[in-house]
C-alpha cells in the first residue's frame, strides 16, 4: 500500500485519530472532548467541546514568529492601487473593523452581509466578524437587487457592509443604488449599513442608516478587540450557492471543523509553508475566495494576494507579471480563465521569471485536456486539478502532494482526498460500482469530514431532503455529478446528474461530448446542451468559441468548421453522440463567476423564458443563439 493510500485509509478506519492530530495544526483555547459526534446522521458535529477562534488561527497566533511578515497583498489594477500588509497591520486593521462593528450593534451570533469588491476592507470586515463570533454572509459585489435582496431575507442582518463601486475592465459598477433597491425590496431591515467610499461613483447617504468606514475608522485606530473563544460548532459564516432559484441555499459552515480543515489542507494538498506567498485569482463572493483567498493562505502563516482585476488588462500577461514580482509560490485559479489566456500571445506565458512558482491548481469546473497541456506546456509548471463544491469547502478529489507526490492526470482531478468517503453508485440500483470505467454518481458516506456544511441556514429538513435523499433507500450525500474511476483511482468527472442527455434511449454526459469537440485545433471553449427533440426525446447542440475567428464570417466557413466537428465527435463517441447543430459564440454566457448558464441555453434553444439572468456577465451570446437558430 502506497503512503497515500495508508493515510486516506486511517482517515476513513480511524476517523477520530486521525483527525485528532490534524486539529493539533490549530491552536485551541479549550481543546475538544470527543472528536465527532454522529449520533444523529446525517448532521456531523466537529471537535465537540473545543473553542478556538478562527481570527486568532489567522491572524494573531502569527504575532509572535512573523509580525512583520506581508500577509495581505492588495493589488487593483483596475484602480493602479497596490499595498502590502503585514501580519502586524492586518491585525490592527481587524480590531478597528470589529471596533467599527460592535459600535454598530453587532454581537456574537449576528449576521453580517458583505456586498463589496475585491478590496482589502472586505478581507478586514470578513476576518472580524469571525474575531467576535457575527457570521458573515458575502454576496457577491454587483448582484442584482432582487437577486441581493432574497438573501438580505434569508440572513437576517444586523449590519451590511458595502462599497460605492466595483470595476470590471475599467467600467465602473455602482453598487449604492444597487444596495439600495435590494433593501426596499427586502421584508427584513438592517439595523445599520457601513460604506466603504472608493471615490469612484457618488452616492447619497441615508440618513439615520448609512454609516462611513472613513470616518468610524478614524474614531477607533487604537482599538483593541479580543478574539472571542467560540464553540467548535458555532457558525463561521454563510454562502449562498450560486445559480439557486426560488429560496436561496445557505450554506452553513461552522468555527472549529473549517478551521482545522483548511490548516489540514494547506499542508497535505498545497504544501504551503510560512513566508510563500499564495495568489488565488477568484473573489470573496465564492467558495474559493473564503477558503484560498482569506483563510487558507492565512492560517499557514503566508501571504494571500487579493486581486481586483482581470487577465487580461492592463495585458495578457498581468498575472505573470506578479507572480514575478511578489515571487508567488502557489496559484489557484479556474479553467475558464485559462481558456480566456488561450486567446492571448502565447508568449506573454514565457515573458516572466516565474520560477518562484511551485504548482498552478485549477477548479470551478471541469478540466478538459487540450487547456491542461496547453498552460502546462506554457508554463512549464505542474497543473493540479481539483474537485470540491461550496458545500465541502475544500476539495473531495485532487492529490495530496504533501502526503506523498503523486502524477496528476490531464483530465481527471485527482483521487478522493483524505476524510471523503467517496463512492460511485449506480443511479438505477443505489448499488456500488467498484470496477474501472464503471460510470455512476459520485457520492460521500456520511459522517462528512470537517470543513463541510453543517446544514443549510435555517432549514434542516431542506438540507436532508436536497443533499441526503437523492439516492432511493440510502443516506448518502450526492454531489450531483456523474464520474468514473480508472484502474489507478483517479475520478473523471462527466458533468451534473441533471446535465445528461437522453437521445433516442442512450444516457449521454455533456461532459464527454465536451471533451471530445474540445480535442478540435480550433475550438477555444465548448459548451454542450441537450434541446427537446420531437423524434429523439433530445438531441446534442454544442456552442463552440473558436480560437480563429477570422474565417467564420463566411457561411461556407462556419460549414465547414462545423462539419469537421461533428465528424469529430462520431469518430470518438460514435453517431448517437454527435451534435444536430454547432453554433459559433464570441463567447460562452456564464454568471460573473464564471459558471456557464446551460438551463438558460436550453431555454432559449426550446424557445422558453431563460428565466433569471441578474448574474449573467454578459446577454450577448444568448442573442446571438437566438439570432442564429431564427435564421
Amino acid at each position: 500500500m502506497t503512503k497515500y493510500a495508508s493515510f486516506y485509509q486511517r482517515s476513513i478506519e480511524d476517523r477520530d485519530g486521525f483527525w485528532a492530530e490534524q486539529a493539533d495544526l490549530i491552536d485551541w483555547q479549550v481543546k475538544p472532548s470527543q472528536i465527532c459526534d454522529y449520533s444523529k446522521p446525517p448532521f456531523a458535529h466537529w471537535f465537540v467541546g473545543g473553542t478556538t477562534n478562527l481570527c486568532h488561527n489567522a491572524v494573531d497566533r502569527h504575532l509572535k514568529d512573523r509580525a512583520d511578515q506581508p500577509a495581505l497583498i492588495y493589488v487593483s489594477t483596475e484602480t493602479g492601487q497596490e499595498i502590502t500588509y503585514s501580519f502586524a497591520q492586518l491585525c490592527d486593521e481587524v480590531q478597528r473593523m470589529a471596533a467599527i462593528l460592535q459600535s454598530l450593534g453587532v454581537k456574537q451570533g449576528d449576521r453580517v452581509l458583505i456586498y463589496m469588491p475585491m478590496i482589502a476592507e472586505a478581507a478586514f470586515a470578513m476576518l472580524a466578524c469571525v474575531r467576535i463570533g457575527a457570521i458573515h454572509s458575502v454576496v457577491f459585489g454587483g448582484f442584482a437587487s432582487h437577486s441581493l435582496a432574497t438573501r438580505i431575507d434569508d440572513a437576517s442582518p444586523v449590519l451590511i457592509i458595502s462599497a460605492d463601486a466595483g470595476s470590471r475592465g475599467g467600467k465602473v459598477v455602482p453598487y449604492k443604488p444597487l444596495l439600495d433597491e435590494a433593501i426596499s425590496l427586502s421584508q427584513h431591515k438592517p439595523s445599520a449599513v457601513l460604506m466603504v467610499d472608493r471615490g469612484l461613483s457618488a452616492f447619497t447617504s441615508v440618513p439615520g442608516l448609512d454609516y462611513a468606514y472613513a470616518e468610524l475608522r478614524q474614531q477607533h485606530m487604537n482599538a483593541k478587540v479580543a478574539c472571542v473563544w467560540l464553540d467548535s460548532a458555532h457558525p463561521s459564516y454563510t454562502l449562498y450557492t450560486s445559480g439557486t432559484t426560488g429560496k436561496p441555499k445557505g450554506v452553513q459552515r461552522d468555527t472549529g471543523g473549517y478551521t482545522v480543515a483548511l490548516a489540514a489542507s494547506m499542508q497535505h494538498i498545497f504544501e504551503g509553508q510560512a513566508g510563500q506567498v499564495y495568489f488565488s485569482t477568484s473573489d470573496i463572493g465564492w467558495v474559493v475566495g473564503h477558503s484560498y483567498i482569506i483563510y487558507g493562505p492565512l492560517l499557514a502563516g503566508m501571504a494571500t494576494l487579493m486581486y481586483e482585476g482581470l487577465p487580461t488588462r492592463p495585458h495578457g500577461g498581468v498575472w505573470w507579471e506578479l507572480v514575478e514580482k511578489y515571487k508567488v509560490t502557489h496559484m489557484f485559479s479556474a479553467p475558464t480563465a485559462v481558456r480566456v489566456l488561450k486567446k492571448q500571445d502565447p508568449a506573454l506565458l514565457s515573458a516572466y521569471d516565474i520560477s518562484s512558482l511551485k504548482a498552478l491548481y485549477l477548479a470551478g469546473e471541469p478540466l478538459d485536456e487540450p487547456t491542461a497541456q496547453w498552460i502546462a506546456d506554457g508554463l512549464g509548471k505542474p497543473i493540479i486539478d481539483n474537485y470540491w463544491q461550496t458545500e465541502t469547502g475544500w476539495p473531495i478529489l485532487t492529490v495530496a502532494n504533501g502526503v506523498q507526490k503523486m502524477p496528476s492526470k490531464f483530465g481527471s482531478p485527482g483521487v478522493p482526498m483524505y476524510g471523503f468517503n467517496v463512492k460511485l453508485l449506480s443511479d438505477s440500483t443505489g448499488e456500488e460500482l467498484t470496477g474501472a470505467q464503471e460510470k455512476g454518481v459520485v457520492v460521500i458516506e456520511g459522517p462528512l469530514p470537517p470543513g463541510c456544511l453543517q446544514t443549510l441556514w435555517g432549514d434542516d429538513e431542506r438540507f436532508v431532503k436536497t443533499y441526503w435523499q437523492s439516492v432511493p433507500g440510502k443516506l448518502v450525500y450526492s454531489t450531483f455529478d456523474w464520474g468514473v474511476r480508472d484502474e489507478d483511482g483517479y475520478f473523471y468527472i462527466l458533468g451534473r446528474t441533471d446535465d445528461v442527455i437522453n437521445v433516442a434511449g442512450h444516457r449521454l454526459g455533456t461532459r464527454e461530448i465536451e471533451e471530445s469537440i474540445s480535442s478540435h485545433p480550433n475550438v477555444a471553449e465548448v459548451a454542450v446542451v441537450g434541446v427537446a427533440d420531437a423524434l429523439k426525446g433530445q438531441v446534442a447542440m454544442a456552442f463552440v468559441v473558436a480560437k480563429d475567428t477570422s474565417a467564420l464570417g463566411d457561411a461556407n466557413a462556419r460549414l465547414k468548421l462545423e462539419g469537421e466537428i461533428m465528424k469529430l465527435v462520431d469518430s470518438q463517441l460514435g453517431a448517437v453522440a454527435r451534435p444536430s447543430r454547432v453554433l459559433f459564440l464570441s463567447l460562452l454566457p456564464k454568471t460573473r463567476s464564471g459558471k456557464l448558464l446551460r438551463r438558460a441555453i436550453q431555454a432559449v434553444c426550446e424557445k422558453r423564458d431563460p428565466g433569471d439572468l441578474t448574474t449573467i456577465d454578459d446577454p450577448t451570446p444568448l442573442q446571438q443563439i437566438k439570432q442564429q437558430l431564427d435564421v
